[in-house]
């Protein structure tokens, strides 16, 4: 939850529900409910080459895909009922380092109005699906996009109950000013406990080479070569696990809205997600 953004959403109520970015708390200025998991049974392993067709091949003589047994947690930014509800989520939290923040956000949104939490809950199933085939168990921190919330402090907190091998928070940006564009990834910095520190870090690296590698360009308009260090986001802050969150790219750049709103887009988008946290898992 990250950044730079403004908050357009149709349906904001009252002056309190003009919350900016897509973070769950204010933005820093540019720089340069229930959790249900949902485990797959990996699709059978073909016998490799070097065994012969007519060969029998044992279950336990086939070896399980590398991440298989972990435990991913995914969080769709924002949910779909938060501007209908204010009062719940203008509540503070508490978010780490000292600070308190509103429970949740709105969101941003395109020009067209297609908002983020729609964006980022698509995403986040498609990510889910693609690992789960591979035996990695997935807990999401919401489970439809009608809802509100759950507060930043509890998406954390579904993070380091489910001991996490990976938290990934699912964002898109929604900066103003022409031609800002492009993904960048956040961190925990400095870090406050040992998972904030090289993990998390490492899990933030991975995400940001394999977007950069999957056609994604890097943000022209905050952090520095695609990482973001934050010290101000509860989610990220109050983890006990690696964590780091993807801001997809920007909402008010009429290319990547194109690309956001589009199945072929979030698709692409969530296959790059997926293919980082499969590589962060497996190394």
């Amino acid at each position: 939850m990250v950044v730079v953004r403004r908050v357009i959403t149709p349906l904001l109520l009252a002056g309190a529900l003009l919350l900016t970015g897509c973070s769950d708390d204010a933005p820093a200025a540019p720089a340069p409910a229930p959790v249900t998991t949902r485990t797959v049974t990996p699709a059978p392993t073909t016998v490799p080459p070097s065994v012969p067709a007519s060969a029998s091949v044992s279950a336990s003589s086939v070896a399980p895909p590398a991440a298989s047994g972990k435990v991913v947690v995914l969080d769709p930014g924002h949910n779909g009922g938060n501007a209908a509800h204010p009062a719940e989520i203008n509540r503070p939290v508490p978010a780490g380092r000292g600070q308190t923040k509103p429970c949740n956000t709105t969101g941003t949104a395109t020009n067209a109005g297609y908002p983020e939490h729609a964006f980022t809950f698509d995403v986040a199933q498609r990510v889910g699906k693609a690992l789960a085939s591979q035996g990695i168990r997935i807990v999401y921190t919401r489970q439809n996009d009608t809802g509100v919330g759950p507060c930043v402090d509890r998406r954390a907190a579904i993070g380091n109950e489910a001991a996490a091998d990976a938290v990934v928070s699912i964002h898109a940006d929604g900066y103003e000013a022409a031609g800002a564009n492009g993904f960048h990834v956040a961190y925990s910095a400095p870090p406050l406990n040992a998972a904030q520190g090289a993990p998390s870090t490492r899990l933030a690296q991975t995400l940001r080479d394999t977007m950069r590698t999957s056609g994604f360009s890097l943000s022209n308009y905050i952090g520095g070569n695609g990482l973001s260090a934050r010290s101000d986001l509860a989610g990220l802050n109050l983890s006990t696990r690696p964590v780091a969150l993807v801001e997809c790219g920007n909402m008010r750049n009429a290319a990547e809205a194109a690309r956001m709103t589009s199945e072929e887009g979030r698709q692409q988008y969530a296959s790059a997600i997926a293919a980082a946290i499969e590589a962060y898992l497996a190394s």
